[in-house]
Protein backbone atom coordinates (compact mmCIF):
# COMPACT_ATOMS: atom_id res chain seq x y z
CA UNK A 1 0.00 0.00 0.00
CA UNK A 2 1.47 3.23 -1.08
CA UNK A 3 1.00 6.48 1.13
CA UNK A 4 -1.65 8.88 0.89
CA UNK A 5 -2.55 12.03 2.98
CA UNK A 6 -6.03 12.62 4.17
CA UNK A 7 -8.17 15.01 2.81
CA UNK A 8 -7.76 18.83 3.46
CA UNK A 9 -11.43 18.71 5.98
CA UNK A 10 -9.72 16.46 7.84
CA UNK A 11 -6.21 18.37 8.41
CA UNK A 12 -8.43 21.36 8.81
CA UNK A 13 -10.27 19.42 11.73
CA UNK A 14 -6.81 18.31 13.19
CA UNK A 15 -5.02 21.90 13.59
CA UNK A 16 -8.48 23.29 14.68
CA UNK A 17 -8.92 21.05 17.17
CA UNK A 18 -4.54 21.04 18.39
CA UNK A 19 -3.79 22.90 21.10
CA UNK A 20 -0.07 21.12 21.77
CA UNK A 21 2.26 20.19 19.12
CA UNK A 22 5.45 17.48 20.40
CA UNK A 23 8.35 18.19 17.73
CA UNK A 24 10.32 15.71 17.01
CA UNK A 25 14.11 17.07 15.88
CA UNK A 26 13.37 20.15 17.20
CA UNK A 27 16.72 22.77 17.07
CA UNK A 28 17.75 24.97 19.22
CA UNK A 29 19.38 26.71 16.60
CA UNK A 30 16.97 29.82 15.02
CA UNK A 31 18.32 29.17 11.44
CA UNK A 32 17.20 25.72 11.19
CA UNK A 33 13.75 25.02 9.46
CA UNK A 34 12.09 23.08 13.02
CA UNK A 35 12.70 26.25 14.68
CA UNK A 36 11.50 28.14 12.33
CA UNK A 37 8.31 26.70 11.81
CA UNK A 38 7.39 25.37 15.19
CA UNK A 39 7.95 29.21 16.49
CA UNK A 40 5.52 30.49 13.75
CA UNK A 41 3.04 27.54 14.92
CA UNK A 42 3.85 28.94 18.86
CA UNK A 43 2.86 32.79 17.75
CA UNK A 44 -0.47 31.02 15.99
CA UNK A 45 -1.39 29.74 19.92
CA UNK A 46 -0.51 26.17 19.65
CA UNK A 47 1.68 24.50 23.03
CA UNK A 48 5.51 23.35 21.33
CA UNK A 49 6.99 20.87 22.95
CA UNK A 50 10.71 19.65 21.97
CA UNK A 51 11.91 16.37 21.69
CA UNK A 52 15.15 16.38 21.26
CA UNK A 53 17.94 14.54 23.68
CA UNK A 54 20.42 17.10 22.53
CA UNK A 55 18.50 20.05 23.93
CA UNK A 56 17.05 21.06 27.31
CA UNK A 57 14.74 23.68 26.01
CA UNK A 58 13.54 25.48 22.90
CA UNK A 59 11.17 28.05 22.61
CA UNK A 60 10.91 28.50 26.24
CA UNK A 61 9.28 24.57 26.69
CA UNK A 62 11.21 22.34 28.58
CA UNK A 63 13.08 19.22 25.78
CA UNK A 64 12.22 15.59 26.11
CA UNK A 65 14.13 12.53 24.87
CA UNK A 66 11.43 11.05 23.79
CA UNK A 67 8.20 10.92 22.67
CA UNK A 68 7.22 8.66 25.72
CA UNK A 69 9.02 10.85 28.43
CA UNK A 70 6.26 13.47 27.48
CA UNK A 71 4.11 13.46 30.55
CA UNK A 72 0.91 15.57 29.09
CA UNK A 73 -1.63 15.10 25.81
CA UNK A 74 -0.34 15.36 22.86
CA UNK A 75 -2.35 16.45 19.98
CA UNK A 76 -0.24 16.51 16.97
CA UNK A 77 3.31 14.67 16.86
CA UNK A 78 5.33 16.59 13.82
CA UNK A 79 8.56 14.75 12.84
CA UNK A 80 11.73 16.34 11.26
CA UNK A 81 14.25 13.92 10.98
CA UNK A 82 15.26 11.99 8.19
CA UNK A 83 12.86 9.40 6.53
CA UNK A 84 14.95 6.64 7.72
CA UNK A 85 14.56 7.75 11.48
CA UNK A 86 10.64 7.22 10.70
CA UNK A 87 9.82 3.53 11.69
CA UNK A 88 11.38 4.11 14.94
CA UNK A 89 9.81 6.90 15.78
CA UNK A 90 6.27 5.51 14.56
CA UNK A 91 6.87 2.86 17.00
CA UNK A 92 7.80 4.99 19.72
CA UNK A 93 4.27 7.59 18.92
CA UNK A 94 2.34 4.00 18.70
CA UNK A 95 3.35 3.76 22.41
CA UNK A 96 1.53 7.65 22.95
CA UNK A 97 -2.32 8.32 22.93
CA UNK A 98 -1.68 10.86 20.47
CA UNK A 99 -2.90 9.61 16.57
CA UNK A 100 -1.91 12.31 14.59
CA UNK A 101 1.70 11.63 12.94
CA UNK A 102 3.07 14.53 10.78
CA UNK A 103 5.87 14.50 8.90
CA UNK A 104 7.59 17.63 7.57
CA UNK A 105 7.94 18.42 3.67
CA UNK A 106 10.53 15.95 2.21
CA UNK A 107 9.95 13.33 4.52
CA UNK A 108 7.74 10.18 3.44
CA UNK A 109 8.43 6.60 5.01
CA UNK A 110 5.75 3.83 3.65
CA UNK A 111 6.58 1.75 6.37
CA UNK A 112 6.48 4.02 9.37
CA UNK A 113 2.97 5.00 7.44
CA UNK A 114 1.82 2.24 6.85
CA UNK A 115 2.26 1.02 10.72
CA UNK A 116 0.54 3.89 11.96
CA UNK A 117 -1.88 3.28 9.46
CA UNK A 118 -2.65 0.07 10.83
CA UNK A 119 -3.01 1.63 14.50
CA UNK A 120 -5.40 3.98 13.39
CA UNK A 121 -3.56 7.07 12.90
CA UNK A 122 -4.35 10.17 11.27
CA UNK A 123 -0.87 10.52 8.73
CA UNK A 124 0.26 13.28 6.86
CA UNK A 125 4.05 13.00 4.97
CA UNK A 126 6.08 15.92 2.66
CA UNK A 127 4.07 18.48 4.03
CA UNK A 128 4.77 21.36 6.14
CA UNK A 129 2.51 21.66 8.76
CA UNK A 130 2.92 25.83 8.94
CA UNK A 131 2.19 25.79 5.04
CA UNK A 132 -1.35 23.45 5.48
CA UNK A 133 -2.18 25.63 8.57
CA UNK A 134 -1.91 28.84 6.27
CA UNK A 135 -3.95 27.79 3.70
CA UNK A 136 -6.67 25.29 5.98
CA UNK A 137 -7.24 27.68 9.01
CA UNK A 138 -8.13 30.93 9.05
CA UNK A 139 -6.13 31.86 12.71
Amino acid sequence: MSWENPENETMKKVLESAKTIAVVGLSDNPDRTSYQISKIMQEKGYRIIPVNPTVEEVLGEEAYSKLTDIPEKVDIINVFRRPEHLPAIAKEAAQTDCRVFWAQQGIVNEEAYNYLKERDFIVMMDLCIKVVHSVLVQK
